[in-house]
């Protein structure tokens, strides 16, 4: 007897598969050159999706659950939710002292000419040196994240991410991260302080 998805789970499936295209347009749209008959014919059928969309919607994005798999996962967040347009979605590894993630950025991160904004590293940043420290145990709130750039991050180029944990006193855990090429060379190196909220000890 074969177990079937649930329906939830089919619809979040589709949820997902929306908001991968939704990527792909978002990349599109950055990069289109066609002609302005075909933007407004673009507009317009946009317009007719979004109004299909908006026909039942929730005050918030995607909550935090247990998936079927036991694990905690997060649809909505703004760097791996995999139900989020504006996620990478990123796909982060545990490994011995830390996490890792693999990632490409997209012209629609650009900052400077042909680099990724500054902001779009922090904050990919601040959830792996965020994740790290979880996963040590020591889950808590971004207290301070201080970031050094110390090279242009490229789009479209194979970039490795990587976070560990380093120490805890007390509420109060640090963590190092960096966005680096393949062979390690650094691009962004960034050091962060969470604090644990007191309602979270003992959960």
């Amino acid at each position: 007897m074969s177990v079937e998805l649930g329906t939830e789970e089919s619809r979040l499936a589709a949820l997902c598969a929306l908001a991968q295209q939704t990527r792909e347009l978002m990349d599109a749209v950055a990069l289109t050159d066609v002609a302005e008959a075909d933007l407004t014919a673009a507009t317009a059928t946009l317009t007719a999706v979004t109004e299909r969309l908006r026909a039942t919607v929730r005050q918030t994005p995607q909550p935090f659950e247990i998936a079927p798999d036991g694990t905690l996962r997060h649809l909505g967040n703004a760097v791996t939710g995999a139900a989020n347009p504006h996620a990478l979605p990123l796909a982060i590894e545990v490994y011995d002292g830390g996490v890792r993630a693999e990632v490409v950025f997209r012209p629609l991160h650009e900052g400077p000419p042909n680099g990724v904004h500054g902001g779009i590293s922090a904050m990919m940043l601040d959830h792996l040196l965020g994740q790290a420290v979880a996963t040590a145990g020591s889950a808590g709130m971004t207290g301070t994240l201080t970031v050094r750039y110390r090279r242009p991050v490229p789009y479209g180029t194979d970039l490795v991410a990587t976070a560990e944990y380093t120490r805890t006193e007390g509420r109060k855990t640090w963590a190092e991260g960096r966005i680096a090429l393949p062979d390690g060379e650094p691009l962004v190196e960034a050091t962060g302080l969470f604090i644990t909220p007191t309602a979270w000890i003992g959960l």
